[in-house]
């Protein structure tokens, strides 16, 4: 993954920057369709009835595609495919959760200067889980985390978090936070267990 990183910040700054400003190669003043290339990590958690593991680095990446809703105001609508890495980890056991995620998200543009643009967003995510997802522990061996008595494939989340663009170069922080209780176990008492995705992602990307 460091190796994967290093060539996208490679790739992002040997982009051209003598372009004038833009969000998604066009001005906050204009209305247009943008495309981008997203890539970065989660730091990922879970909350609940699961057991108490830390947090988790995973991978993040995806393709975006967004659209300028109102002619006077820089309002857009984001949306995208992406692959996401959840899950948590913590001395011997490491829970990995993998995840096509699809985000519909409404940014607003506000033009700091001549040459950045700070754009904060917020919206639903969805997310399903994908095969490759492991639950390890030491001495207990790999078992399918979306197997029986684990985890739920469906999760729905809130997205939100601010970014900022230079000319095409793109930078964003924030939280995503699950809302769908995606355990599938049930505790000793018979009720139902509770289980909630948690991350923290720090993306690159490049518009167009």
């Amino acid at each position: 993954m460091k190796k994967i990183l290093v060539a996208l910040v490679a790739v992002l700054f040997a982009a051209p920057s003598s372009a004038q400003f833009s969000s998604g190669n066009f001005s906050l003043d204009e209305s247009s369709v943008y495309y981008g290339l997203r890539l970065g990590v989660n730091i990922a958690s879970l909350t609940g009835d699961a057991p108490d593991l830390g947090s988790k680095a995973g991978l993040n990446f995806g393709g975006t595609v967004g659209l300028r809703l109102s002619d006077v105001t820089p309002i857009f609508l984001e949306s995208g495919l992406y692959y996401t890495g959840c899950g948590a980890s913590k001395d011997k056991t490491t829970i990995s959760l993998n995840y096509l995620e699809l985000p519909i998200l409404i940014k607003y543009g506000i033009q700091a200067s001549d040459d950045i643009a700070i754009l904060p967003f917020i919206g639903p995510t969805f997310r399903y889980g994908l095969f490759g997802g492991k639950w390890k522990t030491s001495g207990a061996g790999k078992t399918d985390s979306f197997g029986d008595g684990k985890f739920k494939r469906a999760d729905m989340g809130i997205k939100l978090g601010c970014g900022a663009e230079y000319n095409k170069l793109y930078l964003e922080a924030g939280y995503q936070f699950g809302i769908t209780n995606i355990a599938d176990w049930q505790l000793t008492n018979g009720d139902d267990a509770s289980a909630h995705n948690g991350a923290l992602f720090i993306n690159l990307g490049v518009n167009f």
